[in-house]
């Protein structure tokens, strides 16, 4: 189990159903793959994919700042690796490129650890279910009123109970409601609807609006202020009556502890770049002591290695990125996904989708 060879890829690759997060969203998958190898020739493998870039600061950061601890080390000792890498980029870190870096390491370990074991992660874990619902994202807001509609009306056909739209940005107040009204009498009451407002607002227009959606039964309203202000989160949820929900853009569970010491938000969406498999697993311990429960960030491909581990899986975030990339692609059925049973996280990238993309140097 000692560490003798980390090999890092960085692919720039087109997207297969390109999401729509504005008018204008033009970016291409920016994805960055680590491979540890040990000295009896298992390999792990980690992954990022960074939908605004940085993947080549997230390279120059593991060659100077991870790798160098890394080599000579016992694959092994996970939660030890994540502490020293913690500690040694403490100073220039804490969160970000560091913590990011960090974590596609933490995926690659826990997925050579469930080979050596011979047993898929949540297995390792402790299992606790294989099979976690899944909602539909990607009604993107850059589709517009009609298309967020009709790409909602594609999910339920292929069997999901639950979809996401997208509220705010360039949206007025009056058009936001017209969206949800919109979305809510093309689905009927069944189907759970939730929206993302990517941290648009301010707390006091969140609440101007969150009564006015109150009427159409939103599952969720996610991210409505900024990650930064928490006091606004708690203003929110006090005011309505409507599950208010974050996450996915703090780094570790340090970050999110002004959300477990006032517990308002039922639903946590931490998200594995921001802080590895390692902290997920305690940002769900910790969660499930206040009777929270978890719908984590992307990556669900992964993620459901995690959800099948935990006793407080609630849903699992869908979307259609990396398909294309596995050998073996891990997708939901009727809305539900199986844990798969192959060692580690089970997921291979294809060798030509790795020569086609990869960035020279």
């Amino acid at each position: 189990m000692i560490i003798k060879d980390v090999r890092i890829e960085r692919l720039i690759a087109p997207w297969i159903d390109p999401p729509r997060f504005s008018h204008t969203y033009d970016k291409p998958r920016d994805i960055v793959i680590v491979e540890i190898e040990t000295a009896s020739g298992l390999v792990g493998t980690g992954y990022l994919l960074l939908i605004a870039g940085g993947g080549g600061s997230i390279v120059a950061c593991l060659k100077e700042l991870v790798v160098p601890h890394l080599i000579g080390a016992d694959a092994s000792d996970v939660e030890g690796i994540w502490q020293k890498l913690w500690k040694a980029n403490y100073w220039i870190g804490r969160m970000g490129i560091t913590v990011m870096a960090q974590s596609v390491v933490d995926i690659a370990l826990w997925d050579v650890l469930g080979k050596r074991a011979d047993l898929p992660l949540h297995r390792l874990w402790g299992s606790c279910r294989t099979e976690i619902p899944a909602y539909g994202s990607g009604c993107w807001r850059g589709y517009g009123p009609d298309g967020m509609v009709e790409k909602a009306k594609e999910y339920v056909a292929e069997g999901f109970k639950a979809i996401k739209m997208q509220s705010g940005h360039f949206y007025s107040a009056a058009e936001d409601v017209a969206n949800l009204r919109a979305m809510r009498d093309a689905l009927g009451p069944e189907i759970d609807i939730m929206t993302d407002v990517n941290m648009d607002w301010t707390a006091d227009y969140a609440i101007q609006m969150g009564r006015k959606f109150e009427e159409y039964d939103l599952y969720w309203l996610e991210e409505p202020v900024a990650c930064e202000d928490f006091a606004g989160y708690l203003r929110i949820a006090e005011a309505l009556d409507l599950r208010i929900v974050g996450g996915e853009t703090h780094f570790t569970r340090f970050d999110m502890r002004p959300f477990f010491e006032n517990p308002r938000l039922p639903i946590l969406q931490p998200d594995v770049m921001r802080g590895g498999l390692t902290e997920l697993r305690k940002i769900a311990t910790v969660a499930d002591t206040w009777g929270m429960t978890l719908a984590p960030h992307l990556f669900p491909e992964l993620m459901v290695q995690l959800m099948a581990s935990i006793p407080n899986a609630l849903i699992i975030e869908y979307v259609n990125w990396m398909e294309d990339a596995w050998i073996e692609p891990v997708t939901p059925v009727n809305g539900v996904y199986t844990a798969p049973e192959r060692p580690g996280h089970g997921l291979a990238f294809k060798p030509e989708f790795i020569s086609e993309y990869r960035v020279a140097g």
